[in-house]
C-alpha cells in the first residue's frame, strides 16, 4: 500500500507516529525548508505588482494634498524597496519602477498644495496657452498689416469667437535665455523700458509656471486711447529649445477696477520663443495679441494702435537687451 503523508493520515494514525517521524514530516513541510528563491519569487509575484498599482493609482489631486503620515509612508516605501533590491533575486524592473514612482511622490509632496481657486487660475493659463497655439497653428487667413525694413512684420486675422487678432514675427539678436529672462523673470521691470507700459505688478504666484498680474498701459500720444489696465493670468512653459508665454484676462478679488483706468480685456495671447535655425545666438519671437480695449473707439484706430504697439515693442525689447549686454561686459 502506498504510504500517505501525515497531512492526509487520519488523526488516530498521526497520533501513533513516533515523535522522530512526526518531526521529520513537519520539517519537510516547513516553509523554512523551501529554497530562498521560491519565497522571493512568491513575494515578487504577489506584492510588487500590488505595491506598484497602489502607488500608480494615486491621483494628481490627492497627491498634492498628501501630508503627515502619508508623506512618511511614501518615503518608507522607497527605503524598503531599496533594501529589498539589494537582496532580492527577483526582477529589478518592478522595483525600479516603484522606486521611481515613490521618489516622484516624495518630491511632489514637498510642493505646496493648490487651493481650488489656484487650480482654476492654473487651468485658465493652460486654456490660454492651448487656444493661442491653436490659433497660431492655423496658417490660413492671415493678412499683412505692417512690414518693417528690418524684416519685422505684423499680420492679422479675424476669428468668429475672438475677433481680430494680431501676429508679430521678429528676430532678436540675442540668445533665447536672455530674451526669456527679460520677459519672464524681469516682467515687473517692463515699465522701465517699454513706454507703452506704465506698470506691471505680480499679484500672486501659483507654483512655478503661473502668475496673476496687474498691468497699466500708458496713454497713447494725444490721448487717442486713454489709460487702460488689465488683470491677467499668465503661464510660462519651457520645452526643450522652445518657450511659450501665454495669458488671458481674469477676475481677481483683490484688484477691482481702478479709478482713472478703463478695465480692458486681453487673450488669448502668447509669445513663442525659439532659437533661430542655424543661429542659436538669435531668437525668433512670435507674439499673438488679442485685446478688447473697451470704450467707444473706432476699429480703424484700434487696429492702427495695436499693430504699431507690436512693432514698437520689438524695437524697445532690442534696445533693452542691448543695454543689458553692454552693462554686463
Amino acid at each position: 500500500m502506498m504510504e500517505r503523508s501525515s497531512g492526509t493520515l487520519p488523526g488516530w494514525q498521526r497520533a501513533y507516529l513516533r515523535p522522530s517521524a512526526r518531526r521529520a514530516r513537519a520539517e519537510e513541510n516547513s516553509p523554512q525548508r523551501r529554497p530562498p528563491a521560491t519565497r522571493s519569487s512568491v513575494w515578487t509575484k504577489k506584492m510588487l505588482p500590488a505595491t506598484f498599482k497602489l502607488c500608480a493609482a494615486i491621483s494628481y489631486r490627492h497627491l498634492r494634498n498628501m501630508t503627515g503620515l502619508r508623506r512618511q509612508a511614501a518615503v518608507t516605501i522607497s527605503q524598503e524597496l531599496s533594501k529589498f533590491a539589494c537582496h532580492s533575486t527577483g526582477p529589478s524592473t518592478w522595483i525600479n519602477q516603484v522606486r521611481r514612482r515613490s521618489s516622484l511622490l516624495s518630491s511632489r509632496l514637498e510642493e505646496k498644495p493648490f487651493s481650488e481657486m489656484e487650480m482654476s487660475y492654473v487651468k485658465q493659463g493652460e486654456e490660454a496657452l492651448q487656444k493661442s497655439l491653436s490659433i497660431l497653428g492655423d496658417q490660413d487667413g492671415w493678412k499683412t498689416e505692417t512690414v518693417v525694413d528690418n524684416g519685422d512684420k505684423v499680420l492679422s486675422k479675424v476669428l468668429p469667437d475672438v475677433g481680430k487678432v494680431f501676429r508679430l514675427e521678429v528676430v532678436v539678436d540675442q540668445p533665447l535665455d536672455a530674451v526669456y529672462s527679460e520677459l519672464v523673470d524681469n516682467m515687473e521691470q517692463m515699465g522701465d523700458w517699454n513706454p507703452n507700459v506704465k506698470e506691471v505688478k505680480i499679484l500672486q504666484k501659483i507654483g512655478k509656471d503661473t502668475v496673476i498680474t496687474h498691468e497699466k498701459a500708458a496713454a497713447t500720444p494725444g490721448n487717442i486711447v486713454g489709460p487702460r489696465d488689465f488683470v491677467s493670468v499668465r503661464c510660462s512653459k519651457r520645452r526643450g529649445s522652445t518657450c511659450v508665454l501665454a495669458g488671458m484676462s481674469t477676475k481677481y478679488g483683490a484688484m477691482p477696477e481702478q479709478e482713472g483706468f478703463i478695465r480692458a480685456e486681453n487673450g488669448p495671447t502668447c509669445m513663442i520663443l525659439r532659437p533661430l535655425p542655424g543661429s542659436p545666438s538669435q531668437t525668433k519671437l512670435t507674439w499673438l495679441l488679442s485685446i478688447d480695449l473697451k470704450g467707444w473707439l473706432p476699429k480703424t484706430i484700434i487696429n492702427q494702435v495695436l499693430s504699431q504697439t507690436q512693432v514698437d515693442f520689438a524695437n524697445h525689447l532690442r534696445d533693452r537687451l542691448a543695454r543689458t549686454v553692454a552693462l554686463n561686459c
